[in-house]
């Protein structure tokens, strides 16, 4: 009965995490939540705080205890205070590494390639974690990332010897973790060690409040509403873990052809002048056109980008098929490449995160 009980529970998850990532995935929200939707210069400040306050359900699992434990135990101090401490020595150490991987970061370039494997390891990451969370699959837990021996024995003799919630806050914000690694990669993408530092600043401040609420009333928070936020959160978490998952697989190239069948040509507008097929089209701000060319003719897309649409993760498209990387600008934006083989071929923004095809078929009788 009690087995019948946790299938049934494991499927009612795994139906809603998947029914979640659909819906959020289709109306684009996943674009806002994921980490690296906040490169987004007009508007990147306010989301790096936003996404620390909905991953710091994740905090709240991996170092809820330790957390916990140094509130209860400060010898006479206030829970309060201890709770302070705590996360005043996490935003330093979150401040501090991003500082380093932003200056690592100037003198660093990774190709899309290496990008999108980095971010499918931190989606990877997530995944787990929020699994984890759950208590689904006991398997995976031997694949939790933990932390290093040399940060958790010092975290532990910290522990032990005094009550230094500071110092233990220091080296708790050195553990390794699916959306701090999201937001070191963003931090790193920054090329400036001041605006990693910056950037890591604010995402540990939108996971102060969970976690200092965590720790200054551990005792008030009853059981049953601490597991269904948990739960929740872990949804989430892994929510975002897939998204990031799908992210790192089209910057990766994994996705980048379907050669299996031809497609036939759609009704869109393609005219051919002087041996050369103009195609037109229009940027929006959540989604780049799909088009259908012709094999082996010249292609000159014509991209009218208008005032407005143009925004942090859009700016800049990958179309590994045919080696181009384009930055776009306000007005016309011309690309232009020869089709050489027939097929669909996925092209991404920069962050792998906007997606669209290419289509190649062969000539208009096909």
């Amino acid at each position: 009965m009690q087995s019948q009980t946790k299938t049934k529970r494991t499927i009612g998850l795994l139906l809603i995490i998947a029914a979640l990532y659909i819906i959020l995935q289709y109306f684009g929200i996943l674009n806002l939540l994921v980490p690296s939707q906040l490169a987004d210069s007009n508007m990147g400040y306010g989301m790096l705080f936003v996404i620390g306050l909905i991953t710091s359900v994740h905090c709240a699992a991996m170092c809820g205890g330790i957390n916990i434990s140094q509130s209860l135990k400060s010898n006479g101090g206030s829970s309060v205070r201890a709770a302070f401490l705590y996360n005043l020595g996490r935003v330093i150490a979150y401040t501090v590494v991003g500082f380093i991987v932003g200056a690592l970061g100037a003198v660093i370039t990774f190709s899309n390639a290496m990008q999108g494997v980095l971010k499918l390891a931190a989606g990877v990451f997530m995944v787990i974690m929020g699994v984890n969370m759950l208590g689904i699959f006991p398997f995976l837990r031997r694949l939790n990332p933990h932390m290093p021996k040399i940060f958790a024995n010092k975290v532990y003799d910290a522990k032990e010897k005094n009550n230094s919630p500071l110092y233990v806050g220091l080296l708790n914000g050195l553990m390794p973790c699916g959306p701090l690694q999201a937001m070191q990669i963003y931090a790193l993408s920054t090329g400036n060690a001041f605006a990693g530092a910056f950037s890591m600043f604010l995402f540990s401040l939108g996971t102060v409040p969970l976690m200092f609420g965590l720790g200054a009333f551990a005792g008030a928070m009853g059981k049953k509403f601490a597991h269904s936020v948990m739960t929740v959160g872990a949804v989430l978490v892994v929510v975002l873990g897939l998204s990031m998952f799908s992210q790192g697989w089209t910057l990766s190239g994994f996705t980048n052809t379907n050669t299996l069948h031809t497609p036939k040509a759609s009704n869109q507008d393609v005219t051919i002048e002087n041996g050369v097929q103009i195609v037109h089209s229009t940027l929006s701000s959540g989604r780049y056109p799909s088009i259908t060319v012709y094999e082996g003719v010249p292609v000159k897309w014509i991209i009218d980008a208008p005032k407005g649409s143009i925004n942090g993760c859009n700016k800049s498209m990958t179309i590994k098929e045919y080696g181009i990387t384009y930055t776009f600008k306000t007005g016309e934006n011309i690309i232009e490449f020869m089709p050489t083989r027939t097929g669909k071929f996925t092209y991404s923004c920069w962050m792998g995160m906007i997606k669209a095809n290419i289509t190649v078929v062969k000539g208009g009788d096909s």
